[in-house]
């Protein structure tokens, strides 16, 4: 039997239907880090209530399947928002991190490894991200 190969979002909500967390969140509030599982983990119920008392997209870094068409990140071809990221943030990392969804990752399909080095400082609920990153993923800052 053949693997269908779906095409996973790297910042992907924990409520998701198919969602998998493949990273935890340490570093501090200004300078988040993720630390990539060595195996992605179906999102459970269970594994959403250990997150509490905030809320598991604070902690957990998640992926699903690609939306397309029903991102707004998503212009018919491309990610922008991997897109941005790239344009607009720093690298953190020299080396590519030991992630478990990288050979289905739409940012890694589509900007490799200069989305992967900055990939670590994405936590998908931040609360005092830089004006850089506010400005990566606002959809309203894309250049049409």
């Amino acid at each position: 039997m053949e693997d269908i190969v779906t095409t996973l979002c790297p910042s992907a909500r924990p409520e998701s239907s198919d969602g998998l967390v493949f990273g935890v969140v340490g570093g501090t509030v200004t300078a988040p880090r993720v630390s990539y599982l060595k195996q992605k983990l179906p999102i459970t119920d269970e594994l959403i209530a250990k997150a509490s008392p905030v809320t598991p997209a604070e902690i957990f870094r998640t992926a699903a399947s690609c939306a397309t068409s029903n991102c707004q990140h998503f212009d018919g071809k491309d990610c922008r928002l991997a897109m941005q990221i790239v344009d607009k943030l720093p690298a953190v990392v020299e080396e590519l991190p030991p992630c478990s969804i990288r050979r289905d990752c739409r940012w890694w399909q589509q900007e490799g490894y200069q989305a992967c080095i900055r990939c670590p400082q994405i936590v998908t609920d931040q609360y005092s991200a830089s004006e850089n990153l506010r400005q990566a993923v606002d959809p309203s800052f894309y250049q049409v």
